[in-house]
Formats: structure tokens, sequence, C-alpha cells
């Protein structure tokens, strides 16, 4: 698997044990367990065992998620992109298509607080 960016030092290290639980990975990794469920419906991989109506998550899980949590969350993408992103996808580079959008709106806003202040 691809990495996206640094490593992300603000959260904790992963234990080195086999299965972690649902609240165990949102602390792990800093998101809501319902964000985790909503993940997994999204992303394919991931996988947690269920067994008894309980989720249990594996170390690959756990660093497929924080690698899903920098792609949302510190580097823009939409959960679309970033499905594109972990499967190898990154001709579509959405970060420089957002940033371009991005200048056209702060250009655009710039001409109308011109256009404000002139009085037109």
């Amino acid at each position: 698997m691809q990495t996206a960016g640094p490593s992300q030092p603000d959260l904790p290290a992963i234990p080195s044990k086999r299965y972690f639980t649902i609240g165990e990975v949102a602390t792990l990794c800093d998101v809501k367990a319902h964000v985790l469920r909503y993940w997994e419906q999204e992303f394919d991989q991931i996988k947690p065992v269920k067994r008894n109506n309980r989720r249990y998550y594996q170390q690959q899980d756990v660093l497929i998620i924080r690698q899903i949590k920098s792609l949302l969350h510190d580097q823009g993408y939409t959960i679309s992109g970033a499905k594109q992103w972990l499967v190898g996808d990154q001709s579509v580079d959405e970060s420089a298509r957002y940033k371009q959008l991005l200048k056209q709106t702060i250009s655009e806003l710039e001409e109308i607080l011109k256009t404000l202040k002139s009085g037109r």
C-alpha cells in the first residue's frame, strides 16, 4: 500500500496485538465509531472480522483507516478520490483541481471586492 504524506505523529502507536475493538480503533485513529462503520461501507479495504455481532479490526485495518483519514481530513480528498487513490489510480489529481478552483474563487471574490469598494 502507498503512503499519503508524512506519518501522523499525533496519533498513538499501534499496540502489537492481533485484534482491536471498534472503540480501540476509534481512539488509535482519532475518529468516531460511527465514522468507522460508515467507512467500512465505503471502502472495500476495511474488513473487520465480525463475531457475535461485534467488529474486530486487525493491524492492517488500523493502518488503512489512518491512511483514509489522512486522505480525507489532511489532504482534502473526497470519498471517491480517496477510493481511487487507495487502488492506485492517481491519474486524477483532485488536490491540484481543488487548488485551482480555490485560486479561481479567490480571484473572483477579489474582483467583487474591488467593484464594491469602487462604488459601482
